[in-house]
């Protein structure tokens, strides 16, 4: 018989622990049985993740747009008692006519966007984006504000294929949205801290 004290904890013990955290910290269960926790990411990450929330405003309802819930640090619960918290999320008005306001979000989101920073970025590239096109995330953003750059993913074969990269000052029609971007005012000048 398995030792009791080595049980991997489920789904709700671990969230209670990440609803415990202190405010400066996020929790996320990146794989089955493991909570990890990260600080409250930097400056520079910070503002691509805001602006880039701000430019797809004409796309989310919420903003007065069309055609998308955007949602920032949304809390989603993936299948195998997995957690994430994307820095942007995205879901078709058309497929969820009603975001609820559950938490976490048990509905996967049709697009993600995941900001690198130094202390995720291993996380967001080996674990994060090949879960997600696994889970059916049909697209995926990872925007990398060191090197000004945006790639995006879309899911082929429940694998993540580069479809569309944007840098430095492009502005370019990133899918899954219609219209251009200008991923220009993202980027904090000067090199990384």
């Amino acid at each position: 018989m398995g030792d009791p004290a080595s049980a991997i904890p489920s789904f709700e013990e671990l969230y209670a622990q990440i609803q415990a955290l202190p405010e400066h910290l996020t929790g996320e269960i990146l794989q089955p049985g493991v909570l990890r926790t990260m600080s409250r990411p930097g400056r520079r990450h910070r503002r691509a993740a805001k602006l880039c929330q701000q430019s797809l405003g004409p796309f989310d309802l919420d903003a007065g747009g069309t055609g998308w819930w955007i949602e920032a640090e949304a809390e989603i619960r993936f299948p195998d008692g997995r957690l994430f918290v994307p820095d942007l999320s995205g879901f078709r008005v058309e497929r969820v006519p009603e975001l609820p306001e559950d938490n976490p979000l048990a509905i996967l989101p049709d697009w993600c966007c995941e900001v690198l920073s130094p202390r995720t970025a291993s996380d967001d590239l080996a674990i994060k984006l090949p879960f997600y096109a696994r889970s059916g995330v049909a697209w995926v953003w990872i925007v990398d504000p060191t090197h000004r750059l945006v790639e995006v993913f879309e899911t082929v074969g429940g694998r993540p294929t580069l479809a569309a990269i944007a840098r430095d000052q492009d502005r370019i029609a990133l899918p899954p949205f219609d219209g251009e971007i200008s991923v220009g005012p993202w980027w904090l000048p000067g090199p990384e801290e």
